[in-house]
């Protein structure tokens, strides 16, 4: 029997009863209410609202400049629809580098709020301090290394990350040290599938992949992406399971064409 189908709400324990008895952690992004009813409906670990709300909802080009009042009110949005699966919420870029204080902060702003469980930061040892001082408040802190988009002008590019030995093996210690830290558990993303599966294997908690393989503990994805919402984005890890652009398209045009030719609304759509 799986662990998490006995469960009425799933906890940072119960994903890692999930990683100790093997069974597959599932995770999706949602931004707001009635999204985030459906994608809890269908039995989601865990909903991410992520600051790839800065790009899918607000038409950004980068994450960076989604602000944190906007992340709680996608937050508490989702929190709202939110039954079973385990809310949580990216701090955005700007709201914990640099100043631990301001980590803390943010994260209280978050958990009380939004009503989120828990919140999701990029980076390893450099970030330490800000990741210690949130856990002392009691927060669920879930890491994220590999390709951090937040970095994306450090870095130039979306590429694969830690293919060289020397990331590749910075990438490893700094997965130990979040651990060690006290973080519930760690994305991996776009990094090389085979040193997922040795980060993975070397861990006791929980590892998320999204362009990292078949060997992490779990997968997520960006519900646009995944629902085929998004036309033109389309890198080799996603998977899409509808096309809804083209769906929804239809309809939007069938609705404008009812429209110009009279014949919505009918006698019967009036009062």
């Amino acid at each position: 029997m799986s662990v998490h189908k006995e469960v009425k709400r799933i906890t940072t324990h119960i994903l890692q009863e999930m990683k100790n008895h093997g069974e597959k952690i599932a995770m999706l992004t949602a931004y707001d209410y009635s999204m985030a009813t459906i994608v809890d409906n269908a039995g989601m670990d865990i909903i991410l609202v992520g600051d790839s709300a800065s790009n899918v909802m607000a038409g950004h080009e980068t994450t960076l400049p989604i602000t944190l009042d906007q992340m709680i009110y996608h937050a508490s949005s989702v929190v709202r629809a939110a039954k079973r699966a385990l809310v949580i919420v990216d701090l955005p870029f700007g709201a914990y580098q640099g100043n631990s204080k301001e980590a803390l902060n943010s994260s209280i702003r978050i958990m009380k709020e939004a009503g989120a469980h828990g919140v999701k930061l990029e980076g390893g040892i450099e970030i330490a301090e800000s990741i210690s001082r949130i856990l002392t408040a009691g927060i669920p802190v879930m890491g994220h290394l590999g390709l951090t988009p937040q970095s994306i002008y450090k870095f130039g590019t979306y590429t694969v990350r830690a293919k060289q030995e020397t990331e590749a093996q910075k990438l490893m210690e700094d997965a130990l040290k979040l651990q060690e830290l006290g973080c519930f558990a760690v994305v991996l993303e776009k990094i090389p599938a085979r040193l997922a599966q040795e980060v993975s294997a070397s861990l006791q908690i929980p590892t998320i992949g999204i362009g990292a393989g078949q060997h992490c503990d779990g997968q997520v994805l960006v519900i646009h992406d995944m629902l085929g919402i998004n036309k033109g984005f389309k890198p080799r890890f996603l998977r899409q399971y509808a096309g809804l652009y083209d769906i929804m398209n239809d309809a939007i045009k069938n609705y404008i064409g009812d429209v110009k030719a009279k014949s919505f609304p009918d006698e019967k759509e009036q009062y």
